[in-house]
């Protein structure tokens, strides 16, 4: 058997300014990997690719690697870096394959197509109307039909932090072998609920997330289907089909998958109102910040910029949440980060050691968002100068490499910041430790994280601390000016109806 894996990846927010050309999918090179290079840089590591490899390997099958593409979120995908991966997927699939593995997001919105996943499936249909494909998705994913009824099987993370993107796309990738083998008759159903949950309430360790991915695990335990996804969806995707949606695959039983597709999104929709986010202060959660070093407990008191999370979109470079923590004078802090090349590169020119004055950050301009952020004056020391790279070690992306781009650390007495040229979420202490930064040690550590910090911090953390800031991820909806998406929609809307309405025609 001879199979085809290819990755396009990414999660656009649409109110993001951060553009998204192909240099962003490429892995620090001019193009993104292929063949035995993107396979040498895959295999191995805690990712989809990952996954899809270890299911052929284990079914001796033959696979070769179209191209790996993945990008940081960011805006809308531009049109050029679209059209070069889909013709690199699209041509190889023209090859002599028996089944294609694709590792997509589900929530890639481009210049020119609401729904970029789908736009991809039904040009590979095109050219091959019959060949099995597999699709594992983010659990961030905006589900469109043609995702599924342009699919052999779709599978989705159960796990937010996403610390099983390997297992989803083995999932896949074994179940689409199987069919090939005629060993199961994969069919899908699936539908979504008019509702947008906040990021910050869709952790799985939290209710109601986490019993209703523990129901969807169970049903897949249980063998009653093949694989069941419950999407939470991505809200700051100004798109027609934003929001929750739920893919059961069973085996050859329509039926079956129907009816747990409904049970789950009843569900959803019944603890709609635990998807919401209640907003705090600032000023009161940096206080409060402050006071929680005094208790009880050990390791830091982690502050999370969550409004500036490069891993929805973010700038990376608002200001306002480390303003505020120097202003309340918090000492013996470590930030990750500020995202502004300008000012590594006046770092550098420096040297290690010098005294240096410059305004960081709140360079990048908001326009979706009503509220801009501010360049900081700071003057400190430049104490470190890295590559930024480093391998990511814990469960999250385990054995992938990071990289941070060139990089320096600022350290004004109060605070050590590191200060980075690319976008990168803090989900992996690695991204300290590579610049000889330890957080276990610091007093605070703050980080432009919101769900994702979890897999790598959360147990070295005496408390978490969510600090409403700046930025284009938001948790305050009344921040953003949807034009696109359903109506009416939960929270945007009062739905206030206890049965689910119908958001869309089920398949």
């Amino acid at each position: 058997m001879r199979v085809l894996i290819a990755q396009m990846s990414h999660e656009t927010n649409t109110f993001s300014p951060v553009p998204t050309p192909l240099a962003r999918f490429s892995h620090g090179g001019a193009v993104p990997p292929e063949g035995d290079a993107a396979i040498a840089s895959l295999r191995g590591t805690g990712t989809c690719v990952g996954g899809y490899i270890d299911a052929c390997e284990a079914a001796g099958a033959e696979y070769v690697m179209s191209i790996a593409a993945a990008s940081p979120p960011s805006g809308p995908v531009e049109t050029e870096a679209f059209e070069h991966m889909a013709e690199k997927i699209v041509t190889a699939v023209e090859g002599d394959y028996d089944a294609v593995m694709l590792d997509l997001h589900g929530a890639m919105v481009t210049e020119a197509h609401e729904d970029g996943e789908g736009e991809l499936l039904r040009r590979v249909r095109a050219r091959k109307p019959d060949v099995p494909i597999a699709v594992a998705l983010d659990m961030h994913a905006n589900l469109y039909d043609d995702i599924v009824a342009l699919s052999t099987v779709v599978t989705g993370y159960h796990t937010y932090p996403h610390v099983d993107t390997r297992e989803t796309a083995r999932r896949a990738g074994e179940i689409l072998l199987a069919s090939v083998r005629g060993e199961c008759t994969p069919v899908m159903a699936w539908g979504n609920a008019p509702m947008l949950p906040h990021v910050m309430r869709q952790g799985t360790d939290d209710l109601p997330n986490r019993e209703l991915q523990a129901r969807a695990a169970e049903i897949e335990a249980a063998g009653s289907a093949l694989s069941v996804a419950l999407f939470t969806g991505f809200p700051h995707a100004d798109i027609h089909n934003a929001g929750l949606s739920v893919v059961v695959t069973a085996d050859a039983d329509r039926e079956a998958a129907e009816r747990f597709r409904d049970e789950l999104l009843d569900r959803a929709w019944a603890a709609r109102e635990a998807f919401v986010y209640e907003l705090e202060p600032l000023e009161q959660s940096i206080a409060r910040g402050l006071a929680a070093a005094d208790g009880p407990g050990e390791g830091p008191v982690i502050l999370l910029d969550h409004y500036d999370n490069t891993a929805s979109g973010g700038t990376m470079d608002t200001t306002e949440v480390l303003a505020e923590i120097l202003r309340q004078g918090l000492e013996d802090v470590a930030a990750f980060g500020i995202r502004d090349p300008e000012a590594v590169s006046r770092m550098v020119a420096a040297g290690v050691g010098a005294r240096i004055s410059l305004e960081l950050g709140g360079k990048t301009a908001m326009p979706a968002v009503p509220r801009q952020s501010r360049p900081l004056p700071l003057a400190g020391t430049v104490k470190l100068i890295s590559d930024g790279r480093f391998t990511a070690t814990g469960p999250m992306n385990r054995g992938a490499e990071m990289q941070l781009g060139t990089c320096a650390v600022l350290d004004t007495g109060a605070v050590e910041i590191v200060v980075v040229s690319q976008h990168v979420e803090p989900f992996d202490p690695g991204c300290f430790h590579c610049v000889g930064i330890i957080p276990e040690r610091k007093r605070f550590v703050m980080l432009k994280s919101r769900i994702h910090y979890r897999a790598g911090f959360r147990e070295m953390a005496r408390e978490v601390v969510e600090c409403a800031g700046t930025g284009v991820c938001t948790s305050d909806y009344g921040e953003l000016d949807f034009q696109r998406v359903r109506r009416p929609i939960y929270p945007l809307d009062q739905v206030n109806d206890p049965e689910r309405p119908d958001s869309r025609p089920a398949r």
